[in-house]
């Protein structure tokens, strides 16, 4: 059974949607998951936090922008929600900007949840966009825009050595203008994700499949596994590196790490156009495993550098393709899927950030790597039972119904 619209027309990507949504995403992640994590040091020198008040922060920017993304995307899925997508980019940037100027630590998490709504209420709009403006293109669509927001996470870090170190937390008030940016090139993409939306909901019966709940559920599942482990790493690299080299450095190698990741969301996302999405997936996280376990045991910078390399890159690899595959998975529900995927795999990592920073704080930074490199194990033992795709985006069955066979 194919998860398809009935007879709707082939047709090719439309490029200015695609890099438009891509671009917003950038700005979008770059001031949410990409910086905030790296921020954590200066937080932490401001406002006397200890690890467990540190890692807070990431917890309510996380849990913010990912427990409403499902709630949203249910309601998106029903009606005519466009202009969040400009709203929510806006209010992303804008939020984060002001903690720059915030009198106390509580003003800080006020301000960072104020900006994770912004982007709860982005992402399943613009995921669901994407999917609109991707054609027969799919995976390359999706992984530009994944890209878009890996490559506003792997910027982040590199803010605090190039700018922030020199400034101080003030130092974000400047990034001001990026909200106006933001709601500039959102903006003018509106009239035609309205025109798109609208047509959706007109065709919406007439497509062929029913959502997977089953798959879907252990996709979220992999997804968390997967985020733990991004956003432990991306969270707490910072303060272990700081024992052999300086803020400045740590960040630069966090870059690394994220940079890594934003090359094997783009590649991963070409491939799965061509090949099964679950083999994407599972090769994935099977390449992770052994440079996981190698992070708790390398000392030397150029050893650490390589491994969060290679690292980076397998990670997140499937990032795209988990969206596109999640997709398939509710074909109904579009929005939904995407606020799935992007956020309650991230919302959780946000959780496990927090449970990390308490570790810490009790048996030290060490142990929390410990931790971390078991989690693309467990990822890879589940993705071991998903349901088979066939390249092109149709299920394997053995009947008129999609089997869960794996």
């Amino acid at each position: 059974m194919s998860t398809q619209v009935a007879a709707t027309p082939a047709r090719s990507m439309y490029a200015r949607g695609v890099w438009t949504f891509g671009s917003t995403h950038f700005l979008n992640d770059l001031m949410t998951t990409g910086i905030v994590p790296a921020l954590l040091p200066l937080y932490k020198a401001a406002f006397h936090l200890n690890y467990l008040q540190a890692s807070l922060i990431v917890l309510v920017s996380y849990l913010t922008s990912s427990i409403m993304q499902p709630v949203l995307g249910i309601w998106t899925d029903r009606k005519s929600l466009v202009w969040l997508l400009p709203l929510g980019v806006f209010l992303s940037n804008l939020a984060l900007a002001l903690t720059g100027a915030a009198p106390s630590y509580i003003w800080v998490l006020i301000l960072v949840g104020l900006s994770g709504l912004g982007s709860a209420a982005f992402h399943p709009e613009a995921a669901r966009g994407t999917y609109f403006a991707s054609g027969t293109s799919r995976g390359l669509a999706q992984a530009i825009f994944q890209v878009g927001g890996n490559s506003g996470q792997a910027v982040g870090p590199l803010l605090i050595p190039l700018f922030l170190l020199h400034t101080g937390i003030h130092g974000l008030l400047w990034l001001l203008v990026l909200a106006v940016v933001a709601i500039f090139l959102a903006g003018q993409i509106v009239p035609w994700y309205r025109d798109e939306v609208r047509s959706h909901q007109k065709t919406v019966r007439q497509i062929q499949g029913d959502n997977r709940w089953g798959g879907m559920i252990l996709l979220v599942l992999i997804i968390i596994l997967r985020s733990w482990s991004q956003i432990g790493v991306a969270a707490f690299l910072p303060f272990i590196l700081q024992r052999q080299m300086s803020l400045g450095s740590a960040e630069i190698v966090d870059f690394i790490f994220l940079g890594a990741g934003a090359v094997g969301t783009f590649l991963g996302g070409m491939v799965s156009d061509r090949m099964s999405k679950k083999s994407v997936i599972l090769t994935s996280l099977v390449g992770a495993i052994p440079f996981a376990l190698m992070l708790p045991h390398v000392h030397s910078d150029w050893a650490t550098a390589v491994v969060l390399l290679l690292f980076g890159f397998f990670v997140l690899s499937s990032f795209a393709v988990t969206v596109v595959y999640a997709q398939m998975l509710l074909p109904r529900n579009l929005a939904l899927a995407s606020g799935l995927n992007i956020g309650f795999g991230v919302g959780a990592g946000g959780i496990g950030a927090m449970v990390l920073g308490a570790v810490s704080d009790h048996y030290g930074v060490g142990v929390v790597f410990q931790i971390l490199s078991v989690l693309p194990l467990f990822a890879a033992a589940l993705a071991v039972f998903l349901p088979r795709d066939k390249r092109g985006g149709s299920w394997m069955s053995r009947g008129k119904r999609p089997s869960m066979d794996s």
